[in-house]
């Protein structure tokens, strides 16, 4: 396939990625990492690490939404932050260590047991 064609392909799932996430208020990150790996042709690892990387700026403007929307709690937003940090730190070092086979299992494990748990 051609670059530009794939390209634009790219961009045009994130725009529906981006949509999966304002509506739900998450998961578009678990939709990008299939959709690098199988439509783009990435390996795991850069999958991972785009996802993460995309989910900063969509993060960024959901959160000015809801800020001006009034659903904001400080105290609370503190407390996960400071866990979430914690969790990604820890997060991107065991990625560079893990091999490719073992962050995709992982990954399906947890996509697994989400969507088992949202259906129970």
């Amino acid at each position: 396939m051609a670059r530009g064609k794939q390209n634009f392909l790219m961009a045009a799932a994130g725009c529906a990625v981006g949509a999966v996430n304002g509506i739900f208020g998450g998961g578009g990150g678990m939709l990008v990492v299939p959709l690098l790996t199988a439509a783009g042709g990435k390996p795991p690892l850069v999958a991972h690490a785009t996802a993460i990387l995309v989910i900063l700026p969509v993060s960024l403007v959901s959160a000015a939404v809801y800020l001006w929307g009034g659903h904001f709690e400080a105290e609370l937003f503190i407390a996960v932050s400071l866990g979430m940090l914690a969790g990604g730190v820890a997060g991107a070092q065991l990625l560079d260590v893990c091999s490719p086979a073992a962050v995709t299992m992982a990954f399906a494990a947890v996509m697994f047991a989400a969507g088992l748990r949202m259906a129970l």
